[in-house]
């Protein structure tokens, strides 16, 4: 009989589902209690597609005053947040944040939300200090990755003194409402929408693979359906992109492998590939989910090749109910069967696998490992626990 641990699961965001949704943007925030609404986006292409001008008329109709704050960037910068927060608590008495774009935009919104209730301090609880609430955050986002929109998590690059990538996930961390639009997603690039894909598959990866803890069969159901469902409809969403079934697969699943969903009935120190990745990101400027994809596969190999038969149990597991692999003459044998569909299906969806295809050269790679190490304090802990030997032997494989 397993032993079931202790978890916490608080899945409150509102989530408004389907086409057109983002014409009710109005009508959730002021359900929501916003009156003065700083909307959080990137570049140029909400404005270009019409989205930007839809969204707010929406918002002014329903008679609530709007602030614009744009130039967000992929891996969000710090320093952007504090012109946000300048903005928001000086000048427009902000009391509602709207994310509207990718994960950066949310990520950059909950981050001055939080400061809006700690008077102007946020930075604090990105280094140690465990955070607290924060004003009300909505989310109309346009790409299926990140998973912020549901999730407790918010992701900044410190771009003003360490340039580490730097995670903060907190109880109350996640946004009130989600509105989700599949049809708002058609018209990304391809490599985004793979890497998208990637990023999603990561989030229940790490979930999927848990230290030292006892297994849900209802959380791995969930977990190994997601999976399934990214690796189905990745490949449809880049064949047509305008596969409204294929988008709206993706979306939610984006939705529900970040918001704790893939991990009922279980709970301890999760996977080890975000910490493996997020520094080449963030100093690199390369794209998140590329880089999970570069590291997944050879993080599992080498647990393959050093873990012990629990580890490699569990990602033999991961290879049948995943990738249909049929059971072979050991686990070990159908665990590396399933890393090698794995790699092939990344491929196939146009991910690299090599951080020289991510475009760090071999030079730079004492550098990347350093980062690594200082970063988490000498160790990786998770699925299982990495020194510097071992994370020196997966980036070396991945040159």
């Amino acid at each position: 009989m397993k032993n079931f641990t202790n978890f916490n699961f608080y899945p409150y965001t509102d989530i408004l589902f389907g086409k057109d949704t983002e014409e009710k943007v109005g009508k959730m925030i002021r359900k929501h209690g916003g009156s003065r609404v700083m909307m959080v986006y990137g570049g140029g292409s909400v404005k270009k597609s019409g989205l930007f001008d839809r969204v707010a008329k929406a918002i002014k109709d329903e008679g609530l005053h709007l602030v614009e704050f744009g130039g967000v960037q992929p891996n969000p910068r710090r320093s952007l947040v504090e012109k946000g927060i300048k903005i928001a608590m000086t000048e427009e008495k902000i009391d509602f944040l709207l994310a509207l774009g990718g994960g950066s935009a949310i990520d950059t919104a909950k981050a001055i939300a939080l400061a809006l209730v700690n008077d102007g301090e946020y930075w604090k609880f990105f280094t140690g200090t465990p955070a607290n609430t924060l004003i009300p955050v909505g989310t109309i986002h346009t790409i299926s990755a990140a998973g912020s929109e549901t999730s407790r998590f918010s992701v900044l690059v410190d771009d003003i003194d360490t340039g580490r990538k730097i995670t903060l996930h907190w109880d109350y961390g996640r946004p009130l409402f989600a509105i989700m639009n599949p049809e708002l997603t058609y018209s990304l690039p391809p490599y985004q929408t793979a890497a998208g894909a990637a990023d999603i598959l990561a989030h229940t990866v790490g979930r999927y693979f848990m230290k030292d803890t006892p297994l849900s069969c209802l959380g791995d159901e969930f977990a190994e359906g997601l999976m399934r469902t990214v690796v189905k409809y990745a490949p449809l969403a880049l064949n047509q992109p305008d596969d409204y079934e294929a988008r709206a697969e993706l979306m939610m699943a984006a939705a529900f492998s970040h918001n704790d969903l893939t991990n009922v009935g279980r709970s301890g120190i999760r996977g080890g590939e975000h910490a493996l990745e997020q520094q080449l990101s963030g100093y690199y400027d390369t794209v998140h989910g590329a880089g999970l994809a570069v590291i997944m596969p050879a993080w599992l190999q080498y647990i393959v090749d050093n873990g012990n038969s629990v580890h490699i149990t569990r990602i033999a597991q991961f290879s049948v109910k995943v990738f249909g692999i049929s059971p072979g003459a050991d686990h070990k044998t159908t665990a590396n069967s399933g890393l090698e569909a794995f790699r092939s299906w990344l491929r196939s969806i146009g991910m690299p696998l090599t951080l020289t295809e991510l475009g760090i050269p071999k030079e730079e790679l004492p550098a990347v490992i350093k980062r690594t190490m200082d970063v988490n304090n000498g160790k990786i802990t998770g699925f299982l626990d990495l020194d510097e030997t071992a994370i020196t032997a997966i980036y070396t494989s991945i040159m």
